[in-house]
Parts: structure tokens; C-alpha cells; sequence
């Protein structure tokens, strides 16, 4: 994390004099590239494939078209803000759907709950300090958002740990008929053997 931290004095600086200098742009660009890269590694290939090439392409075609077509700062901050305004909302709001379908957060952890909340509420503040309105308003979004992910954790944590409790039953129940078979036949089951 400090490694990717490092460079913020050597942004500063930029901003400061409005100049990037001598500075190269290459190691930030690889350092990027290299984060892709092993994110792309670590990850789960055909199913996030899908998800994740499309909004790859999404994401690129915002650039492309913000940068050939929109040759001034602000019409270009407008395309850009609004985009980001609707994927902001999506991203507050993706998780809660399946808690209220489910009735349980076992897969919305209280901690990206509470920090997405907190980032939101950071970003917010930042958003009208700067009296930037494309950083802000989807954080007006994303308070009450954070906020209800957490009321919701509240409501449905006690089904939480209740399906865990079935689960952790289900696994030792699981255990004690492998075991019994094995004693019967002598070998483990089909499902159970590689």
C-alpha cells in the first residue's frame, strides 16, 4: 500500500506548480499496468471475465470519446461526471438488493459497508469544499446508501449468523455420512474422490 502511496508528495508537487517537470510519466503507467495485471491474476478468469471485459470496454470508450470529442475541459468534466454519477449509484446501491432478496448479509461485509459509507462521506465533504458537483452528488447518493447498508446489516445479521449456524450443521452432518460410508464400503464416496 505505501509503495502505490509514494508517489502522492511527487503529485502534490505537479499540482503545486502546474508543471509534471522532468518527472516521467512510464513507472506510474506501469505501476498501473502491473496492478491490472496481477489483479487480472488473481482472479476467478471465466466468470469475472464477463464482468469485468465489459467494463474494460466501457471505461475505454469514455476515454476515447471524452478525449477526441469533447475538446474543452468543461464539456469533457460533464460527459465524464455523468457517467461516474450513474456508476457511483450503482455501486452504493449493487449490494442491498441481494441482502433484501436473501434476508441475510452473509455476502455484504459489515466492514465494506461501513468504509464505503465513510468514503462516501469523505468524498461528499471534498465534492462541496471544492464546490465540485460531479464529485459530490454521487456521494449525496452514497451517505444515505452507506447508511442503509448498515441498517440493513443491523436488521439482517441475526439471519446471518443463523445460516451459518445451518451450514456449519450441514457440514458436520456431511462429515458423519462420509464417515459412515466409508466404514460400510471401506472406500470414500464417488463425489469425494478426485
Amino acid at each position: 500500500m505505501l509503495l502505490y502511496a509514494a508517489p502522492i508528495l511527487t503529485f502534490r508537487r505537479v499540482i503545486k506548480k502546474g508543471s509534471v517537470e522532468e518527472f516521467s510519466c512510464v513507472p506510474y503507467i506501469l505501476a498501473l499496468f502491473n496492478c491490472l495485471l496481477y489483479t487480472w491474476y488473481g482472479l476467478p478468469v471465466k466468470f469475472v471475465l464477463r464482468m469485468v471485459l465489459p467494463v474494460l470496454a466501457f471505461f475505454a470508450l469514455t476515454a476515447i470519446f471524452s478525449s477526441f470529442l469533447f475538446h474543452t475541459h468543461g464539456l469533457r468534466k460533464v460527459f465524464v461526471g455523468s457517467i461516474g454519477l450513474v456508476a457511483s449509484i450503482s455501486m452504493y446501491s449493487s449490494p442491498m438488493k441481494q441482502v433484501i432478496t436473501t434476508k441475510s448479509v452473509e455476502f455484504m461485509p459489515f466492514y465494506l459497508s461501513l468504509f464505503s459509507f465513510l468514503s462516501s462521506a469523505l468524498w461528499m465533504i471534498y465534492g462541496l469544499l471544492g464546490k465540485d458537483l460531479f464529485i459530490a452528488s454521487p456521494n449525496f447518493i452514497g451517505c444515505p446508501m452507506g447508511i442503509l447498508q448498515l441498517v440493513l446489516y443491523c436488521i439482517y445479521r441475526k439471519s446471518h449468523k443463523e445460516a451459518e449456524k445451518l451450514h456449519d450443521i450441514d457440514q458436520e452432518n456431511g462429515l458423519k455420512v462420509v464417515t459412515t460410508h466409508e466404514k460400510i464400503t471401506g472406500r470414500e464416496p464417488e463425489a469425494q474422490r478426485d
